[in-house]
């Protein structure tokens, strides 16, 4: 809970102003939906009430279109923001309960001190200032209430977890940390994978056989027009004319007429596509979006900006491609490799994490391709991915693992040596290791605040009234 409140607090006071700055407030009107009575409070924390009037001014402010939030209804987007007001609402209860203050004179120095209202000469501009609360629509004290909520909520952090100071030996265990020096034996895998070419017969028709349905390909057959004003209207333009008959042919779709009364009544060329694969005229953009559609016999329009595609899908089947098929046996082959290399993977990683892979086992393979090399920090990617080398540096002296390079190679590795050194306090780094020490402190602070504040708080959510929101969007 409180990492979350942090990672909110950080992003609304970056720069103590600059989230503010540019926070648009839009008004939807919601009506009646967000009108007071005790029927919607959608929310309570322990005594604490969130209304929906609450609700909906978080909503105002948190500069996500209306348009976007009735796209991701189902995607939990409003419990995403619920949750989201449920943080700032229990931080400003904590710096309440804290007595944190933020004075008149403190936050009028603040704001005179802010870059974006200081003039050439830096002197706090009056008409600067106002400017930017015209432009944003927001009042002095609706502007001056928020800057007060940002700073109580910056110092609310910094009480928590303010004048941390790590020893030495953190900041310099966080230094051989990161520069610890790796010595790796490593194993190119891709010698142990089946080979295309090695593929027998048996092996690709036994495949087939198993995964039979999957490898059908789905064939479409469709009838179509292209309609643009020259052939509805005998025009180039796209006039009042163009888009009356476009409206009265989806008044005619939609009573039910049949595609050749259509292409009879306006004179449309009918075209025709037989067993089309997704494959087959890739360059017609508008084939794609009828070979995604599998619904038989129905009459659609597509707008596609420069013309409008009428068409029906006359059959749909899905048909075991013929062995023949140089395609289909290539495709075939690709994935009967892919399928060895998933398999001889997943069964290395099994056995080393179930501690059954030995160093006779890594000897093994190792006689086929064995190579070495030393890993100079966690930022050294030279042989394989950063984040291949994040997690071989969570690891420990003879430790087995898999690792992959840039090329998506994978690699069967063992750390045979690590090497580390001290920081110095005379170190040009010292300070941001320092900083990195400082910050673990304050996340594992947090940590245990957070168990804290679960215990502090009991939080009800109105289910009905969180349902009468959602359905307001829907």
């Amino acid at each position: 809970m409180l990492n979350n409140i942090r990672n909110f607090a950080k992003t609304k006071s970056a720069g103590v102003l600059v989230a503010i700055l540019i926070v648009p407030f839009v008004l939807w009107g919601m009506g009646g939906l967000f009108s007071g009575g005790n029927k919607n409070n959608i929310v309570k924390i322990n005594n604490e009430n969130i209304s929906t009037i609450d609700f909906q001014k978080h909503l105002n402010s948190s500069n996500i279109g209306l348009e976007k939030i009735k796209e991701n209804i189902e995607n939990n987007i409003i419990e995403e923001l619920l949750t989201d007001l449920i943080s700032k609402k229990i931080l400003l209860m904590e710096i309440e309960d804290l007595n944190l203050v933020l004075s008149d004179r403190i936050l009028n120095k603040k704001i005179k001190k802010s870059k974006n209202f200081l003039d050439e000469n830096n002197k706090f501009s009056r008409i600067k200032y106002e400017k930017f609360l015209l432009s944003n629509n927001i009042t002095a004290p609706e502007f001056e209430f928020r800057l007060k909520e940002s700073e109580l909520k910056q110092n609310f952090f910094n009480f928590i977890s303010g004048g941390v100071n790590s020893p030495l030996f953190l900041i310099n265990n966080s230094f051989k940390d990161k520069t610890k020096k790796l010595t790796l034996d490593y194993i190119k895998l891709s010698n142990f994978y089946k080979k295309k070419e090695n593929l027998t017969d048996n092996d690709i028709k036994q495949f087939i056989k198993e995964n039979e349905d999957s490898l059908k390909e789905k064939l479409i057959s469709f009838k179509y027009s292209k309609i643009t004003p020259k052939n509805l209207i005998g025009l180039d333009e796209f006039n009042n004319l163009f888009f009356n008959k476009i409206d009265e042919l989806e008044n005619d779709i939609s009573n039910g007429t049949s595609f050749e009364n259509l292409i009879i009544k306006y004179n449309l060329e009918l075209e025709t596509q037989e067993n089309f694969k997704i494959n087959n005229n890739a360059s017609k953009e508008f084939y794609k979006k009828i070979y995604n559609n599998e619904e038989v016999n129905k009459l659609v329009l597509l707008d596609e900006n420069d013309y409008y595609i009428i068409y029906e899908i006359t059959n749909v089947e899905k048909v075991l491609p013929n062995i023949e098929n140089k395609k289909f046996i290539s495709k075939v082959k690709e994935m009967l490799v892919n399928k060895s290399k998933f398999e001889f993977n997943s069964d290395l990683i099994k056995k080393i994490s179930d501690k059954k892979f030995s160093q006779n086992d890594f000897e093994k393979l190792s006689s086929k391709n064995l190579s070495t090399v030393q890993i100079d920090s966690i930022k050294d990617d030279k042989n394989f991915t950063i984040d291949s080398i994040k997690y071989l540096y969570t690891k420990s002296k003879n430790n087995f693992t898999l690792i992959s390079d840039k090329d998506n190679n994978i690699y069967l590795t063992k750390i045979i040596d690590i090497k580390y050194k001290n920081i110095s306090k005379n170190s040009e780094n010292f300070l941001q290791y320092k900083k990195n020490a400082n910050d673990q402190i304050k996340n594992s602070i947090s940590d245990s605040y957070d168990f804290f504040i679960n215990s502090k708080y009991t939080i009800k959510i109105n289910e009905k009234t969180l349902e009468r929101v959602k359905n307001y969007f829907r």
